[in-house]
């Protein structure tokens, strides 16, 4: 009879499968140190930790309160994992920076839970930088039915990923960014592959050191978050490592283009009361003036930058 310290053992073993990767030639390659001569290739491997045992047993037995305590024991650690990863981040929103200076635009895509969270936060940044929705864009396997429903094997296509980018007419302009928890994504990798055979600038977000993705972005973003409470469910510290680095990319890259002023959003988009009332009170705390002649600003130029402009204009 196989003890819990076999079963752990056994599940561990199926769950660090060995991946067969990029040669080390390919990588070569890849990262612009091509030797002079051909070495043979050899495979690199890596260890799926997003897919370990989780440090947790007999989930079903605990109460309510230790099942919400645990969970957030674990996700303590995720902010820790981003940190460890912000030089590579900030390389990353340099160049993005640099892409939509120029009028470029910026791409997310994954599959599943890692399509679904780079659709949401390029769906905010309209209303929240008053930015073209054509200046961040995301991509998700199977489509907009995925981000409700799922679709089978979408994420198994090897000719969509690309073939959904090259709808938006994608070129070296532009920044693509592709997002999986494990990294090994085929709908995702083979779309980066592409973008790096047409010099198209490429990064990744993954929770594995050494995958295949990893390996295939030229500007990746690996924060290892480690096993997940309940074992391989990606969705939870994984996809909340994600979440966090999606909010710095798109927040620092618009902060840097100047749609922050101070600490405001002075560009947002008026699209609910609430909103309104966040702008007429920062243009009155601006100008100094009543609530009524601020309001009646914003209302008439649209946006809290337009109407501060314009009074400083008038003045």
């Amino acid at each position: 009879m196989l003890t819990r310290k076999h079963e752990s053992s056994i599940l561990n073993l199926l769950s660090n499968r060995v991946i067969t990767q990029l040669t080390t030639h390919e990588h070569q390659i890849k990262r612009n140190t091509v030797p002079l001569h051909n070495p043979k290739p050899h495979t690199v491997t890596f260890t799926r930790t997003t897919e370990q045992d989780s440090h947790y047993d007999h989930l079903e037995k605990m109460t309510t309160t230790e099942l919400l305590s645990n969970i957030n024991i674990e996700d303590k650690t995720v902010p820790n994992a981003v940190e460890k990863v912000i030089p590579h981040i900030e390389k990353l929103v340099d160049v993005i920076v640099s892409k939509l200076e120029k009028g470029g635009r910026l791409f997310y895509m994954g599959a599943g839970t890692s399509g679904r969270l780079g659709v949401v936060d390029a769906s905010e940044c309209p209303p929240t930088f008053g930015v073209s929705p054509e200046t961040v864009i995301g991509i998700i396997a199977g489509g907009d039915e995925a981000i409700r429903n799922a679709v089978e094997f979408a994420e198994d296509s090897k000719n969509q990923g690309w073939e959904d980018l090259s709808s938006h007419n994608v070129s070296e302009k532009d920044v693509v960014i592709g997002i999986a928890a494990s990294g090994t994504t085929p709908y995702v990798i083979s779309a980066l592959k592409k973008c790096n055979e047409k010099n198209i600038i490429t990064g990744c977000i993954t929770c594995n050191e050494g995958s295949p993705l990893a390996l295939t972005a030229v500007y990746p973003i690996v924060p290892v978050v480690g096993p997940e409470f309940v074992t391989g469910s990606s969705r939870m510290k994984a996809g909340t490592a994600q979440k966090l680095i999606l909010n710095m990319i798109s927040t620092a890259t618009m902060i840097k283009l100047g749609h922050i002023k101070g600490n405001k959003m002075v560009d947002m988009q008026l699209s609910n009361e609430k909103l309104v009332k966040r702008g007429t009170n920062m243009i009155m705390t601006s100008l100094n003036i009543p609530e009524k002649e601020a309001n009646t600003l914003l209302l008439t130029y649209g946006s809290v930058r337009k109407a501060i402009h314009e009074y400083h204009a008038h003045k």
